[in-house]
């Protein structure tokens, strides 16, 4: 990895009196330092690539930590037949040496069905993340900031990140966006998939912390009860949405909620100021309803806000394939699988306070293919996270952190096989599916 700067390079800097400040390279670069793209970079690196991972906060994790999410959600179908693991697994093991991961267990969601889930510390979380890319031998570079990306024809050649100092410019073989947004393959020219007509983006939440709950109370709450509770604090207009539904901190008598909604564009910076600003006030709010009227939480307070909101939903790259609803649905058995998930249909509509769910059959798992990882028109690229390729439907589904975490994984196993099998440009549509699929079963993942 070379790292010297030198006074030709600063002398270049771009935009104008920002300096160039540094000049690296590696032959991988994953934008973006959430779950998805923590585990492409140590998958990546891992498998013998030299990786530099950018990340705009001080620390990875993304909606899992600054979101503030708590809970690793559906590692199985209803029957109990595995359908994640591998390196998500791994994260779960290390949060658990440091007591800051429950087990799994199932919990009744505010529709009524039932789904099993992992509790974590989201704090403890940035430790594990930190201990897995700097073991692997990743580069991190926090606190960097996307500002242009480079391309010549289909293959992307740099990228331009605002740092201290100045601006540094990476080149890499291969780029992985995992950055939520897809901000770097949008700054590439990538093609983007629009909303059908009726369609509108899924919201935001503010997580927010509260405590002390006497869970013991908390939990003998029955679904019915909780229903007219939440449907209760909705029609106050003291709940953003009608639901009451809470992780727990795996250290203290605090819960983790997920009971606000934001209606927001999280690409328009004005909007989602606002939508941070509005999260705030409806955590708030929330809050105090549950001190007024839900059992358990008679003495508890605000403790803590999420960093930033929850996003569920902006850009969808349009990939070599565009995964629908009705493929997971069936599900179709894909040649090209490199995951699999089982959380169903899950949509949030931006305005009420219900949900539009899916749910699926007891033993019922779908596969994500290899081909909605490939941005269309580019050659060096990859997709992951909630902006692969997929319907706005099929996002509700393949949209949480598990299956993040296994889709990742496949991407960045799929850059170190690429990185070491090539010289010169590399092209992701070459890469051998057959190889990459045995090796993640290999390495413990599971494929549908």
């Amino acid at each position: 990895m070379d790292t010297r700067v030198t006074p030709a390079a600063i002398a270049e800097g771009p935009g104008g009196h920002l300096p160039l400040v540094a000049h690296l390279s590696a032959d991988v670069l994953v934008c973006g330092g959430g779950v998805a793209g923590a585990m492409a970079a140590v998958a990546a690196a891992r498998g013998g690539a030299s990786v530099i991972l950018v990340e705009r906060y001080g620390f990875l994790g993304g909606n899992a930590t600054a979101g503030a999410v708590a809970q690793f959600n559906s590692w199985q179908t209803a029957a109990g037949r595995r359908v994640v693991a591998g390196l998500a697994d791994e994260v779960v093991a290390r949060l658990r040496a440091r007591d800051a991961a429950g087990a799994h267990q199932t919990f009744v969601m505010s529709t009524g069905h039932v789904m099993d889930r992992v509790e974590y510390a989201p704090e403890a979380l940035k430790l594990v993340l930190d201990e897995m890319v700097q073991g692997a031998g990743v580069q991190p570079l926090l606190h960097a900031s996307l500002l242009a990306v480079h391309r010549q024809g289909r293959q992307i050649t740099s990228v331009d990140v605002l740092v201290k100092g100045g601006v540094a410019r990476i080149e890499s073989r291969l780029l992985i966006d995992a950055s939520g947004d897809i901000d770097a393959l949008q700054r590439a020219g990538a093609e983007f998939l629009s909303l059908a007509e009726g369609e509108a983006l899924q919201p935001a939440t503010m997580m927010f912390r509260f405590g002390p709950i006497d869970f013991e109370r908390f939990d003998a709450v029955t679904a019915e009860e909780t229903a007219a509770l939440a449907a209760r604090g909705f029609a106050e207009g003291r709940l953003a949405r009608a639901a009451l539904h809470a992780s727990r901190d795996p250290y203290s008598d605090d819960g983790w909620f997920n009971i606000t909604r934001l209606a927001v564009d999280a690409t328009d910076a004005l909007a989602l100021s606002r939508a941070e600003m509005e999260g705030r006030r409806q955590a708030w709010s929330a809050a105090q309803f549950l001190r007024d009227a839900v059992p358990g939480c008679e003495r508890g307070q605000l403790r803590a806000f999420g960093t930033q909101v929850g996003v569920r939903e902006t850009r969808r790259v349009a990939g070599d394939h565009i995964l629908t609803a009705e493929e997971l649905l069936q599900p179709v058995a894909f040649d090209d699988a490199i995951a699999a998930g089982a959380y169903p249909i899950d949509i949030h509509p931006a305005q009420g306070g219900g949900l539009i769910y899916q749910a699926l059959g007891d033993d019922h798992a779908y596969q994500i293919p290899w081909r909605s990882l490939v941005p269309r028109g580019l050659d060096n690229a990859l997709a992951v996270g909630r902006g692969v390729s997929a319907t706005h439907k099929a996002l509700a589904a393949i949209r949480v952190m598990t299956i993040s975490m296994a889709v990742g994984q496949a991407a960045g196993t799929a850059a170190a096989q690429l990185a070491r099998a090539k010289a010169g440009a590399l092209d992701v549509r070459t890469a051998d599916v057959a190889a990459l699929r045995a090796r993640l079963l290999a390495d413990g993942a599971c494929l549908g």
